[in-house]
């Protein structure tokens, strides 16, 4: 599924190489995350990091790396047709990879507040108040259909800041073209066992623990 727009990592960098890459290509591990599950308190409970980060994120890696041998397999063979057909596994896990280790980053302790300097110039630019783009980016998450992902990119061409809603684990670079920036993880398992089916309260709540200085990193490196 593509991603759909609204107005206004060390692992990804590797994941969006040539697919030729894989014939010498190293398995992809779980990283480690930057605090203790627990860390994330109120806002994100303990038992959702734990299950979230060592069983779904893990998922995601093992069977990555699972469908990237059957593709070196079939790319050795010259098999099109099993290349092709693997295509949807290597999006789904392969962005879900991805995402997650965006997320995590993206998320800290010692987050919520609002964000400095020439990020925070560039949210009044392109949305005309952090409060403005906070309510746009709540809203597109808010209303993704299933489950999915809001998120804020920077669309390089045009040099500004844009948000997006992806679908599933639809990577936002791979089927957008916007640079990542933040990403809110809104399926169920990123929430549910704490908010249950209320998810503008989890949402609510996750602002209270963004990294904002891992965003403003993140937009300094892909301005250069």
């Amino acid at each position: 599924m593509l991603c759909r727009f609204a107005a206004a990592s060390r692992s990804s960098a590797k994941l969006v190489a040539p697919l030729g890459c894989l014939v010498s290509r190293q398995k992809h591990t779980l990283p480690d995350l930057p605090y203790d599950y627990a860390a994330l308190e109120p806002h994100i409970n303990a038992e959702i990091m734990q299950l979230h980060h060592s069983k779904h994120h893990a998922t995601y890696v093992n069977n990555l790396n699972v469908v990237e041998e059957k593709y070196k397999e079939a790319l050795a063979k010259g098999d099109v047709t099993t290349q092709v057909s693997l295509q949807p596994a290597l999006k789904f896990n392969g962005g879900g990879h991805i995402n997650h280790t965006i997320f995590w980053t993206n998320l800290s302790p010692n987050g919520g507040g609002e964000p400095k300097g020439e990020l925070m110039e560039a949210i009044k630019r392109d949305f005309g108040s952090f409060a403005n783009f906070k309510e746009k980016l709540t809203a597109l998450s808010v209303g993704v259909q299933g489950s999915g992902w809001g998120w804020l990119g920077y669309n390089k061409e045009q040099g500004r800041l844009q948000i997006a809603a992806c679908a599933n684990q639809d990577p936002l670079q791979g089927t957008t073209g916007l640079i990542p920036l933040l990403g809110i993880d809104v399926w169920e398992h990123a929430y549910y066992l704490q908010y249950k089916n209320v998810r503008p309260d989890y949402l609510k709540a996750i602002w209270n623990v963004i990294n904002w200085e891992n965003v403003s990193s993140r937009y300094a490196t892909c301005k250069k």
